[in-house]
């Protein structure tokens, strides 16, 4: 296997790659039919359109030619060329050997060859090809090889053939296309943003390069920002494949369904057999609830997306919902082992394996998050069903206690079940590997040395400033050490580089609790500007609402979460049940408490919204056993401790209304202070 300095030898003579300049100087090769001249000039329009970037007409002029005479070699080359452009490594192939059997010089043909065994997913024959390549093309082989190694798994060693070769030829965008993507995959952001920027500038015929730019700006600002790059790439060729999927994807994303469908349409009339396609349909047709239809599709897939984790995801689910437990666990085990800190995997695979019968299976992989801090209520009733059916019922009930609790702290890491020792050598075996920096980062977390932790946060962020995980460890250390204004900083460095939910969650949160509510609620509005049909952002959205008294705007932010989500969310219904009531339909409130209520009797902010709607509607009595019930649950949440004092005070019972309401001005957070203080003066 050539290494990266084989490759950079192989740069050292750059002339041309066989792209469409190369190819031009080879049309001195003349056909010998009869219809020369018209083979010829459907050459020439190949060329000119694929220096354009209309890559499928490209493919279809050099089609032409070859129909005009099928034995001139130089045509199936070209047509090879257009192949490679539009992904298709078999056809390319294919051409090639018939360019080489009509009499075209091999010799011309090897980075050709490189390149179509890479997109076979050959790496390690690309490379072998790559070395064999004429000093005029090497810059064509160099491009290759480092994708190549990239593929291997060799990410540096990629990224220092292409930077050493762009100090070479500064202005190939080809190139630069290609360290973006290797940056992008490798997980520095920030490079790749500055990489794909510099090709578009120099080429923006580039399609890689305007593709790629679409998903980075997808990461950095949001769903809607990042239709027009994969517009302007299909403006050049309407059917060009790898920007069809990431726009169908992106429209699904933002809700147009319909744009998302077409745009998949367009995919399979450009490559019939697409799995993306497909899968991209069958995502469709799972969100509307069709599942049959979804399954149908998925099979079309064939094995081209075995392993990729959002099939897998898929898959899973299809298997499940059609009574297929076993299949669905070995999909969700699957991807819990290529994703271990996917909870949402997590979660539907320790439900799966609780519903097989396999309590202790389930305990094994939900207890990474049901250790967090910040676990949600569904899975730690899954912990505590487990617990049930092992026969650990105290365990069981603290569970269940913390299910039932309405506030939870901030997020912290994973926990890791490796020592200090063992995590400590695996980070000093491979400095520059950030990913290990991170598993060590959070084992010094887990030991309580949140000093050392920070300290290697900001090395991590030193040493890889373009990869937002590491701005996001720095925040993340910072908002353990209640440091939350220095937190919302570091996480705006990593909002600057991809603007995605996690982010946008921990920047408002820090801004939240820093004080800068303000801020928070501007830096919302702008996620959801650019992602409107984000659950998360959408939920926080309308618990803002319903804080502000914008009543109205939360229902109808509510009833659209209800309309995606279904009836059996809880904590969606009680904010449903506060907006009714607030907004003066006492009736609907009543009615949407009760059902959270029935959903979730012992968590405190339903029982808290189930006694508010009685209070609303004048059973006091009733209303009073609720609201003291949600108090005894959770007596330090000052908004439950302020509706019982209201209560209290209507039934004439002022000491204890008094203790209430003192009870809830004592916390800082709690932000209904003028009104309490005025019902004080009539106590």
């Amino acid at each position: 296997m050539p290494a990266p300095k084989t490759l950079m030898r192989l740069a050292g003579a750059v002339a041309s790659s066989l792209g469409a300049a190369a190819l031009l100087a080879f049309a001195v090769t003349t056909p010998a039919r009869a219809d020369a001249d018209s083979a010829r000039l459907s050459l020439a329009r190949s060329l000119a359109t694929l220096k354009t970037g209309n890559f499928s007409a490209a493919r279809n002029h050099a089609q032409a030619a070859i129909k005009e005479d099928p034995n001139w070699g130089l045509a199936h080359a070209v047509l090879a060329r257009t192949y490679l452009s539009l992904g298709d490594g078999l056809g390319a192939e294919a051409e090639l050997d018939r360019a080489k059997a009509a009499g075209f010089d091999v010799k011309r043909a090897q980075q050709l060859y490189a390149h179509a065994y890479l997109l076979q997913g050959d790496a390690k024959r690309a490379l072998r090809t790559a070395a064999t390549v004429e000093p005029r093309f090497s810059g064509y082989a160099v491009r290759v090889g480092a994708r190549a190694l990239a593929a291997q798994g060799d990410f540096p060693g990629a990224r220092q053939v292409l930077v050493d070769f762009l100090s070479v030829d500064p202005a190939n965008s080809a190139a630069w296309s290609d360290l973006g993507r290797v940056r992008f995959d490798s997980g520095d952001i920030g490079g790749a943003i500055v990489a794909a920027t510099k090709a578009t500038e120099l080429d923006p015929a580039n399609l890689e390069a305007l593709t790629l730019r679409g998903e980075l700006v997808r990461g950095q600002y949001g769903l809607v920002a990042a239709l027009p790059w994969f517009e302007a790439a299909l403006a050049r060729d309407a059917y060009y494949h790898p920007a069809l999927i990431e726009y169908a994807s992106t429209l699904g994303d933002a809700g147009r369904y319909g744009d998302m469908l077409a745009a998949t349409r367009r995919a399979l009339a450009a490559r019939p057999d697409s799995a993306q396609a497909f899968y991209l349909q069958a995502v469709l047709a799972a969100r509307a609830g069709n599942y049959d239809l979804a399954r149908t599709l998925m099979q079309r897939t064939g094995e081209a997306l075995n392993g990729l984790p959002g099939a897998l995801l898929l898959g899973g689910t299809l298997d499940y919902e059609s009574g297929g437990y076993e299949q669905a666990i070995n999909k969700w085990r699957e991807l819990v082992g290529r994703q271990p800190m996917n909870i949402t995997a997590r979660r539907l695979l320790g439900a799966a394996l609780l519903r097989s019968g396999d309590a202790q299976g389930a305990l094994d992989v939900l207890r990474p998050v049901a250790m967090r801090f910040d676990a949600d209520s569904y899975t730690l009733t899954l912990v505590a069903r487990a617990f049930e059916r092992t026969g650990e019922r105290d365990w069981a009930g603290k569970f269940l206690d913390r299910a039932a609790f309405p506030a939870r702290d901030g997020s912290v890491p994973f926990g890791t079940d490796d020592s200090l020792a063992v995590l400590g050598g695996l980070a000093n075996d491979n400095p520059d590997d950030p990913v290990r920096r991170i598993v060590f980062l959070r084992g010094l977390v887990d030991a309580g040395d949140n000093a050392e932790a920070l300290a290697q946060a900001q090395a991590l962020a030193r040493m890889a400033p373009g990869a937002p995980a590491a701005h996001l460890a720095v925040g993340d250390m910072l908002m353990v050490m209640k440091r939350y204004d220095d937190a919302a900083a570091a996480y705006r460095h990593a909002a600057d580089i991809r603007f995605d939910e996690p982010t946008m969650l921990r920047i408002v949160d820090a801004l939240d609790r820093a004080g800068h509510r303000s801020e928070a609620s501007n830096v919302l509005a702008l996620f959801l500007s650019q992602n409107p049909q984000n659950i998360a952002g959408q939920r926080l959205a309308a618990h803002w609402q319903i804080a502000a008294g914008e009543f109205a705007a939360a229902i109808e932010t509510l009833e659209g979460l209800r309309q995606r989500i279904g009836n059996r969310d809880a904590a969606l219904l009680t904010e449903l049940s506060y907006a009714y009531i607030g907004d003066g339909d006492d009736v609907t409130g009543l009615s949407y408490a009760k059902a959270a209520y029935r959903l979730a009797p012992l968590n405190p902010a339903t029982t808290d919204a189930y006694g508010w709607a009685l209070y609303q509607g004048g059973n006091n009595g009733a209303a009073v056993q609720l609201l003291e019930k949600a108090v005894a649950i959770a007596p330090e949440h000052a908004m439950l401790r302020w509706h019982l004092g209201q209560a209290y005070a209507d039934l004439g019972r002022g000491a204890d209304a008094r203790a209430q309401v003192d009870a809830a001005l004592s916390d800082p957070t709690f932000t209904d202070r003028e009104a309490a203080a005025a019902l004080l003066k009539t106590i």
